[in-house]
């Protein structure tokens, strides 16, 4: 199960360049993001950069 970003994401983007795999990108409305559940490796790099928490693991 691949790590998840709760609606609590500003979009800032912050996880972007934190990511391996370049699983995070921006959602198609342009208000935040999210991550690639076939793409996420689970590393869990993205967790601790984000500014409000947005992020959780599976």
């Amino acid at each position: 199960m691949a790590h998840t970003i709760n609606d609590d994401c500003i979009n800032c983007g912050a996880c972007d360049p934190t990511c391996p795999v370049d699983a995070i990108s921006e959602n198609p409305e342009g208000t935040a993001r999210v991550i690639d559940a076939e793409t996420c490796i689970d590393c869990g790099a993205c967790v601790d950069c984000c500014p409000v928490s947005a992020i959780a693991g599976p």
